[in-house]
């Protein structure tokens, strides 16, 4: 199942619950978690990761704090692979290179530990989170994984948010794959 159908991905979209005026007014937001709750959405997704990341030899998945755990770390236990958290900086214990992000009012950083990859070169890593937006987030994460001299294979999302254009932004860097377009 390296490509849905339309029905299927209409299946994962009817599982996402809207909220409207979240975080704040004018926004949408996205809700996994009653995808995340729904035995059969949630499997059909990850089914459908396995199936499009499994003959890419990737060594590892990075995710981005946080939604990218939930879905990182069962498609890395899935592929028998390594999962690497990138996290909001401060978070993690050990030695870490940092990287700042424009965000609509100042700045966030995220990091990632200097050793996330054994300090291998040319390490395959996968990039996943749930949702792209701006971009802005997701091109730290990149910029992290490429200093720590992996090979960064792809961008991967569940949802694309197509009218904010921040795969565009992302593209320049990797190529990008997001399961839903909204």
């Amino acid at each position: 199942m390296k490509i849905l159908t339309n029905k299927q991905k209409q299946t994962i979209l009817d599982s996402i619950r809207d909220i409207p005026d979240f975080p704040k007014p004018g926004i949408v937001f996205k809700d996994i978690t009653t995808l995340l709750n729904d035995k059969e959405a949630f499997k059909l997704l990850m089914d459908h990761l396995e199936a499009r990341y499994k003959d890419m030899d990737l060594e590892y998945i990075a995710g981005i704090d946080s939604r990218g755990f939930i879905f990182g770390a069962p498609l890395a236990d899935r592929l028998g692979i390594g999962f690497v958290p990138i996290r909001k900086k401060g978070k993690l214990p050990s030695a870490t290179i940092c990287e700042k992000y424009e965000l609509e009012y100042g700045f966030d950083e995220v990091e990632i530990h200097l050793d996330a990859f054994h300090e291998k070169k040319d390490t395959k890593v996968l990039i996943i989170d749930d949702l792209i937006a701006t971009g802005g987030t997701a091109a730290a994460a990149c910029k992290l994984v490429k200093d720590t001299k992996a090979d960064l294979v792809e961008i991967c999302f569940l949802m694309n948010l197509k009218f904010l254009e921040g795969d565009k932004k992302l593209e320049e860097i990797a190529s990008v794959y997001s399961v839903l377009d909204i």
